[in-house]
């Protein structure tokens, strides 16, 4: 990152960096969502057409979270969780096949991400943030979590549909 009395300039990504990562993704859509302290998103993904991700936050802080949901993979089932914000501007891919979700740490939050694949509503499945069988340990906020209807009917983790 390049700083001073105009402003930044940070190089978001470059692809040959992504490559020589191991990581050969092409990006056709790329979204932005912005959230209040304590909104709570996912754990989502597309059981077709799945997603890779390439995640960041422009403004504020997240706490980030993807889950494994390939059968085949030596993590499946596992989760892993890092805090994002706009002072590390670090990101995190999360590969086709993992549950994505993060939950609003600061006051306010703008998220942006790169995507493998279109939005494909019929396709999408959530898996519930709060599932005992993932015991994923999210941080503790005062009052209560903002989910979207969607999220609050999300499938239990022993019901998803997931992949081979």
């Amino acid at each position: 990152m390049y700083g001073d009395d105009r402003g930044y300039f940070f190089e978001a990504w470059r692809q040959k960096e992504l490559r020589e990562a191991g990581i050969d993704a092409e990006f056709v859509q790329m979204n932005q969502s912005g959230s209040q302290r304590g909104v709570l998103r996912g754990l989502h993904y597309q059981i077709q057409q799945p997603q890779g991700k390439l995640v960041r936050v422009l403004r504020g802080e997240i706490f980030d979270v993807a889950v494994d949901l390939r059968r085949s993979s030596p993590t499946f089932g596992q989760w892993d969780g890092w805090v994002l914000n706009d002072v590390t501007r670090e990101g995190v891919w999360i590969p086709p096949g993992f549950a994505h979700g993060f939950l609003t740490l600061s006051e306010r939050a703008e998220f942006e991400y790169l995507c493998t694949d279109t939005y494909a509503p019929q396709w999408e499945r959530a898996i519930r943030w709060d599932d005992p069988d993932l015991a994923i340990v999210w941080p503790q906020l005062e009052g209560a979590l903002t989910l979207s209807q969607k999220d609050q009917d999300a499938t239990a983790w022993r019901d998803a549909e997931l992949f081979p």
